[in-house]
């Protein structure tokens, strides 16, 4: 199968980390051997082949983004084989689902935010709400990582339940094995001994401006830090680390008080399930996905609920887990494997293919 491997190239987000995961499993699967990955990107393309999974080729050339996804838009043209060569199933891993001559066509589709905040994307990606449209459309087979985002998709593009497959994420197992920071990486950071955490994009969807504002209600609350691409340094009580290794992720979030995700929506939210891999308690919004998600082992609360966050903060930080407790959610964390995301994935492609 061939892979769009664009989110793997740059600082890796979710979706690059999912991309990554997903091709490492399927390349180890004896039964999907020939794992390919194509980059659609002019600059950088050649980058592709040094961040790929052992046993997973780069294939395709190098093509101007934005100008490809015009064509697309217009017409089927190009198809994927033309770009990347034949193969039995195509997967765009995001959102986006090139045309294909013969190839199954599956799609990841991460959640739907963008549909109705479209003034929150780029430029670059103000029709992206009509590619992503067009590739459910244009789909054999549909993923997402939640039932939630799936009964979405199903009523906004007015596609059938039965054309979707949830392909839950996973959860690396280095982050059950995960220790608080090191005195040295704590001294590099500039870590409090105690702190509230938020790990993501600074993007309007993920509710930062109201952890600030809640953070800043209660002075008794440890200091915030904040973790994801971006400026870092130090304002007052809020600390930004700018975007962490995969390694220093997992000691910063292993020595959190506890992991914060006020997001207006979400599709899944990954770090709640690191977070809880990681025995640290979880305060998030109370959106489906990320109910769905936490599987019960959060405080949720209302989006944009200023005076609400703040006392689950107060609350998390006041009440820890007991030993029962922190068992439970580690044992449910334990339960999203990268396998059973790859082996849900192998599902949809033979759902293309039939």
């Amino acid at each position: 199968m061939l892979l769009d491997g664009t989110p793997l190239l740059g600082l890796r987000t979710g979706i690059g980390r999912y991309t990554a995961a997903l091709a490492e499993e399927l390349a180890s699967m004896p039964e999907e051997a020939d794992v390919r990955a194509v980059a659609f990107t002019l600059r950088g393309w050649r980058a592709l082949r040094t961040v790929l999974p052992h046993d997973v080729t780069a294939r395709g050339l190098p093509v101007a983004a934005r100008a490809l996804r015009a064509m697309w838009l217009n017409a089927p043209f190009p198809p994927v084989e033309m770009l990347a060569g034949f193969s039995d199933v195509m997967h765009g891993t995001n959102f986006v689902l090139p045309p294909t001559i013969r190839a199954g066509r599956v799609v990841t589709i991460h959640d739907l935010a963008f549909l109705d905040a479209p003034g929150d994307l780029p430029p670059s990606d103000r029709r992206l709400p009509e590619l992503v449209r067009l590739s459910a459309q244009r789909a054999d087979v549909i993923c997402t990582p939640t039932a939630a985002v799936a009964s979405v998709v199903a009523d906004r593009f007015s596609v059938s339940l039965e054309k979707i497959v949830v392909t839950p994420l996973g959860v690396d197992p280095a982050w059950f094995a995960s220790r608080p920071p090191s005195v040295t990486l704590r001294g590099r950071l500039g870590l409090p001994s105690e702190y509230l955490l938020f790990v993501g994009a600074d993007g309007p969807r993920k509710g930062l401006e109201y952890l600030v504002k809640a953070h800043a209600a209660d002075p008794s609350l440890p200091p915030l830090v904040i973790v994801g691409p971006g400026r870092s340094g130090v304002d007052g009580r809020v600390l930004r680390t700018g975007y962490l290794s995969d390694v220093h992720l997992r000691s910063v979030v292993a020595g959190a008080t506890a992991l914060v995700m006020p997001s207006r929506d979400e599709g899944f939210g990954l770090p709640v399930l690191e977070a809880l891999a990681c025995n640290v308690p979880v305060v998030c919004s109370d959106v489906p996905a990320l109910r769905e998600t936490a599987g019960g082992h959060a405080l949720h609360v209302p989006v944009g609920d200023v005076e609400a966050l703040a006392e689950a903060l107060a609350q998390a930080v006041a009440a820890p887990a007991t030993p029962a407790a922190q068992a439970e959610r580690r044992a449910y964390a334990s339960g999203f494997t990268w396998r059973r995301c790859a082996e849900k994935t192998v599902e949809a492609y033979r759902q293309s293919r039939a």
